[in-house]
């Protein structure tokens, strides 16, 4: 890569500048730790950063109350940058992109892409189907990827490698005619990564902007970006190749994907989780959704800058955990219900053993004293089965000073109700809900779930004694997420539970999406 750097002009100070090193990510930010300090109120502390890869120099938006703008459009993610660009953040100065030497776009070649997949903005299309599955048996018969010990003896790194190797020579050799205007990098590129890799979800998992990928069969591929759900230029080249990729998911932990069990959950190494649905269930074929985790770990001050909160908000939910509140967080798919409870974790105290009980780990507490459970599907016999309520009451037995639950769906809500009414304060969990009276609702059914043959009034008293705090998310027209509602439950009347609404989040006219917190 060509040597670039940027350079700042303050108002009213001497310009700065910033050379830009291969292999490095630089902070651009209202921060004195940044790499680049710009003072100006409307950048934040952390608003964007800069990676310098092989490829080029990539620009990705950290705030999103205040734009980041290239050669004047606002952008979320985009590179590779090239020398003369311009950024800007917020109302700052303009930032240039400077370099002697031609552009770094000059030099993107196939052999310097962070993917064998174009980037996930581009158009290019998909290898001619049929092309790609001649290829396909053409490596598998060459490295006979069916046979076990083949996959147990060569690490995903060799693999690809090896596969890519045996591509190239059975093309060079004529195994394989291409047409003229077949490209014979992109072709073995798409295949390799169908063969031994994840296909097309590897580029997309690439881009932090994709928060959700959704592949309705082979031929169709969604994603989420920003809040908003956007069809996506890649597809699989055949429905064989996509269960491959299943197979390739699910295998390394333990679970199986066939028509005795057409449904599974599965997680991918970075902790995307994963829900896969087969035929005969599956009409469509077979159904991937992938659910993203940001990388960072984002805190209350980091809600409060997206504003998804105000900081009146982030400081009385931060004195609710630590004066060992119960807390209930409510709110739709999709809304940040498990963003928020990794949010909230932070501020328990480092010195107290933490139990998180999840049915696909997604939680990332950052204190040392953490146990991890993760309930277990039963086995291909019908038994083994582990529940989400047989690790709450095991983890009763476990010395816990909170018990944190990922989400409560069925039975293990009593358990719950009563492991925070026994000395467990402190505890939070989520649940779906699209109101916090609903939640209380919901919450009174699913202990209703358990199988005990309790009066409505006794599961009400529970809730009424356990639950401390409600706190409501939703997620607006315009894709950001919002705590709408904190509401504190104060004990009961007659039959009904008393709720006092703490702060709410007041929509303007005509427009859900802005408004102010009261």
């Amino acid at each position: 890569m060509n040597a670039m750097q940027l350079r700042y002009s303050p108002p009213d100070e001497a310009p700065v500048q910033l050379s830009l090193e291969k292999s490095t990510t630089y902070a651009l930010g209202n921060s004195r730790s940044a790499d680049l300090w710009i003072n100006e109120p409307t950048v934040a502390r952390r608003h964007a950063s800069l990676q310098v890869r092989d490829g080029g120099v990539y620009i990705e938006a950290k705030a999103s109350r205040y734009p980041v703008r290239l050669n004047g459009e606002v952008v979320r993610h985009a590179g590779p940058l090239a020398a003369g660009d311009e950024i800007r953040l917020g109302d700052a100065n303009t930032i240039h992109l400077e370099s002697q030497l031609p552009p770094i776009a000059d030099e993107l070649t196939p052999q310097t892409k962070e993917s064998e997949y174009p980037s996930a903005g581009s158009d290019h299309e998909t290898p001619d189907p049929e092309l790609c599955r001649q290829l396909q048996e053409a490596i598998g018969q060459s490295l006979d990827l069916y046979r076990r010990n083949v996959l147990e003896t060569l690490s995903p790194e060799e693999l690809r490698a090896e596969a890519k190797t045996t591509a190239e020579a059975i093309i060079k050799r004529g195994g394989l005619v291409l047409p003229e205007e077949v490209s014979s990098e992109d072709l073995i590129g798409y295949v390799v990564a169908e063969t031994v890799g994840l296909g097309p979800i590897e580029t997309l998992l690439q881009d932090s902007a994709v928060s959700e990928i959704m592949v309705n069969g082979h031929d169709r591929i969604f994603i989420e970006r920003e809040g908003r759900i956007e069809a996506s230029p890649f597809r699989f080249s055949s429905a064989h190749s996509l269960s491959q990729v299943l197979d390739r998911i699910i295998s390394p932990i333990g679970r199986r994907l066939d028509e005795g069990s057409p449904l599974v959950d599965a997680r991918l190494p970075d902790g995307s989780r994963v829900n896969a649905v087969i035929p005969p269930l599956s009409l469509n074929g077979p159904v991937v959704t992938i659910r993203r985790f940001q990388d960072d770990h984002l805190d209350l001050s980091a809600l409060t800058e997206s504003q998804a909160l105000n900081a009146e908000m982030a400081l009385f939910l931060k004195s609710c955990i630590e004066k060992h509140r119960n807390l209930l967080i409510s709110g739709g798919t999709g809304t940040g219900k498990t963003t928020l409870l990794n949010a909230l974790s932070a501020c328990i105290s480092r010195s107290e053993r933490i139990i998180t009980i999840e049915d696909s780990a997604e939680l990332k507490l950052q204190q040392e004293h953490v146990i991890t459970l993760e309930s277990r599907p039963a086995n291909i016999e019908g038994s083994g089965e582990i529940t989400i309520r047989d690790l709450v009451r095991n983890a009763l037995r476990m010395r816990p000073d909170r018990i944190l639950i990922g989400e409560c769906r069925g039975g293990e809500a009593l358990d719950m109700l009563q492991a925070m009414n026994t000395g467990h304060d402190g505890s939070l969990t989520t649940a779906h809900a699209n109101t916090p009276r609903d939640a209380l609702a919901r919450l009174e059914v699913m202990a209703l779930m358990a199988g005990m043959d309790l009066p409505a009034r006794a599961i009400k008293e529970q809730i009424a004694s356990a639950i401390d705090v409600i706190v409501q998310l939703s997620r607006m027209p315009d894709g950001s997420r919002k705590v709408v509602a904190i509401t504190e439950v104060d004990g009961m009347e007659g039959e009904r539970i008393l709720l006092n609404e703490r702060f709410v989040f007041d929509a303007e006219s005509g427009h859900r999406s802005t408004g102010s917190f009261t």
